[in-house]
């Protein structure tokens, strides 16, 4: 027991250089092991009440279904093996919309930084694609791009590549404009100008950007599997409301919830190791 104490207070007091720092990250960290430990005794309370309200028949289990219910769906299908293949083929539409969408856009927002005759012709357009409601362009992309994942994909990168387009313009157009001019006065190219200022300043509105972009992609893609697929969790969604499975359609939206989170947390990592490596690489 007081092994375990020890280390708890080792683990509170970790990398600290002073007492005065020690008693800092011994709070800090307190602090965020109790929001840990409400989130998690929050999401137990929440399905402990629903069950409790559906087998005492507070609530009907036939439009809400339960946790029990739940989760035995969800063990049938794995033992099935349809539950991997339905993940999978949501988070690789999803992936792919989401590393295209972020390429076009990126590659778009650095032309229209280049050049401000692009970026004037070009706004009025960029303003009403954002404008547009993309469901409506689903039966475009099924009538162009066949009755499958081509076109589930082309969902998700039409809701994700507009906003990366805006989100990194107005990026780039953000940067202090007193370095541009400090390097301009030492004659530098605006190729260097990009390198040099606008994509370091520009990191922290790149992965609000990819935090953004990763929530939209996979918006994108529940919408074309809900308008054209065989497989997936939106697929899954569709055909339980269509036969009144309940269980199933709770399933699909919890693990929906997981891969959602999972992926934000992927690109919230890689931001950390990023800045991380940006810091040291100017301290060296």
């Amino acid at each position: 027991m007081s092994k375990l104490k020890n280390w708890i207070t080792a683990w509170l007091k970790k990398g600290a250089v002073t007492e005065e720092h020690a008693q800092y990250l011994k709070k800090q960290r307190l602090r965020d092991l109790s929001i840990l430990i409400l989130q998690i005794f929050i999401l137990i309370a929440f399905f402990f009440l629903w069950e409790l309200a559906a087998r005492y028949k507070l609530i009907n289990s036939f439009i809400t279904s339960q946790p029990t219910r739940i989760w035995v769906t969800l063990a049938k299908m794995v033992i099935k093996g349809d539950l991997w293949t339905h993940i999978w083929v949501t988070v690789s539409e999803t992936v792919i919309g989401f590393l295209s969408g972020t390429l076009i856009g990126a590659i778009v927002a650095i032309a229209l930084w280049w050049s401000d005759y692009l970026s004037q012709l070009l706004e009025p357009y960029i303003v009403v694609l954002n404008a547009i409601p993309k469901v409506a362009l689903g039966p475009i992309f099924i009538i162009w791009l066949s009755n499958d994942t081509p076109a589930i994909i082309a969902m998700a990168l039409a809701i994700s590549v507009i906003v990366t387009i805006m989100t990194l313009h107005n990026g780039f157009m953000e940067v202090e404009e007193n370095k541009i001019k400090l390097l301009l006065t030492f004659g530098a190219t605006k190729f260097q100008i990009l390198k040099k200022v606008i994509l370091p300043a520009s990191l922290p509105t790149f992965f609000s950007a990819l935090k953004i972009n990763v929530g939209l992609s996979l918006v994108g893609t529940i919408v074309g599997e809900f308008l054209v697929s065989k497989a997936g969790l939106g697929y899954l969604i569709i055909y339980g409301g269509q036969v009144f499975n309940l269980s199933l359609v709770m399933s699909s939206v919890l693990i929906l919830c997981i891969v959602a989170f999972l992926m934000y947390y992927i690109i919230a990592l890689l931001e950390k190791w990023v800045v991380k490596w940006n810091t040291n690489s100017k301290t060296e």
